[in-house]
């Protein structure tokens, strides 16, 4: 009897151990986690907005027309100048040499066409007289003109020399601002070496960097508008007036001059500036900024099945950033439905359940 009863107990505790085991299946069928999702919307009121700074429509270099060392240095960066004020100046003691060699050839060729005149008459007397031959006078004719040639080439090189002295001394071609200085005095620089950059007095320009992304998006000619640091409340029409067509080899950036119209004297070179640029042929969409993830520099985001409410990773591409919004120029249409929060702990694949910002069940099929 006893054998009896330990075979009832032997078969009590296998099927206690069977139902332990099938516990578990009960557990991994949990239902789908909720998950907020939302429709892209139409980014009607996104600009893309790029940072800059103001400079001047023209930028000329100002450089020495002939080499030397630097003596004096009259006007430094940010200093206004006006048309044919001196800027700087190299030692003229080189130069004054050079004028006082090339004047002292001028006076050795004038003696030596004299004398040579003096030798071609006085054999033209002797031809006409008999008592030379003609090829005689020939040359004595061919020294004069030899000396007569060499007497011009000395006053040309007289007035190089002149012309000279006068380059010693940098001089603005016109009104502007001192935008940078590239020299010392005490140093030697080479003819045609940069000494200062003028921004010269006129029209005024924005310059801006842009992303390899949206260089393809912005064309010479589009309007935008100009938004300067120190008047935030105005916005200023501008024109898309030069692009890069390479990229900073270190930036990767492609370099936009934007010109505006403005009061020039209420616009300082070197101010910040923000230039905002619509695209008014294409209208893209915007989704929050959460539901945005990027990984191995992708960025993608979670769109629902609706027919099997399970999550598809979505590669997308990236406009510009709004403070609450990221505008998405390709791979959504109108009518996906988006996961908006908690994309961080999602996986493809993962079935959820659709609700709105209310936590009220969504129908995707709708």
């Amino acid at each position: 009897m006893s054998r009896h009863a330990l075979l009832g107990l032997l078969a009590l505790v296998l099927t206690t151990s069977l139902a332990g085991c099938r516990e578990p299946e009960r557990v991994e069928s949990a239902p789908p986690r909720p998950a907020v999702v939302v429709q892209p919307q139409p980014a009607t009121a996104q600009v893309q907005s790029y940072p800059g700074e103001v400079r001047a429509r023209f930028e000329p270099e100002l450089a020495f027309r002939i080499g030397g060392k630097v003596s004096k240095r009259m006007v430094d960066a940010g200093d206004r100048v006006r048309k044919g004020q001196a800027l700087a100046e190299l030692d003229p003691e080189d130069v004054r040499l050079q004028l006082e060699a090339a004047r002292a050839q001028v006076v050795a060729a004038e003696a030596n066409l004299q004398l040579a005149k003096t030798e071609r008459d006085r054999y033209r007397t002797l031809l006409e007289r008999q008592m030379i031959s003609s090829s005689q006078y020939d040359n004595a004719d061919n020294t004069y003109r030899s000396a007569a040639a060499r007497l011009k080439q000395a006053r040309a090189e007289f007035d190089v020399a002149d012309n000279q002295a006068t380059y010693s001394v940098l001089r603005a071609p016109q009104d502007g601002v001192i935008a940078q200085r590239a020299v010392e005095v005490g140093q030697v620089v080479a003819a045609g070496q940069r000494v200062f950059v003028l921004a010269a007095d006129g029209e005024r320009e924005v310059l801006i960097s842009l992303s390899e992304s949206s260089i393809g998006q912005i064309a010479v000619g589009q309007p935008v508008e100009v938004q300067l640091w120190s008047r935030p409340e105005e916005r200023l029409p501008g024109t898309v007036r030069e692009l890069s067509p390479a990229a900073d080899p270190l930036s990767r950036t492609f370099a936009a001059r934007v010109s505006f119209a403005a009061d020039e004297q209420r616009v300082e070179i070197g101010q910040s500036a923000r230039v905002f640029i619509r695209q008014p042929d294409q209208v893209p969409l915007a989704v929050p900024l959460a539901a945005v993830s990027a990984e191995q520099n992708q960025s993608f985001v979670w769109v629902v099945d609706p027919a099997t409410r399970q999550v598809v990773r979505t590669p997308v591409q990236l406009g510009a950033y709004g403070q609450d919004q990221a505008t998405i120029l390709d791979g959504l249409e109108a009518d996906d439905w988006v996961v908006a929060a908690g994309v961080h702990i999602l996986v493809e694949g993962q079935q959820i359940q659709p609700v709105d910002r209310q936590n009220r069940s969504l129908s995707l099929g709708e």
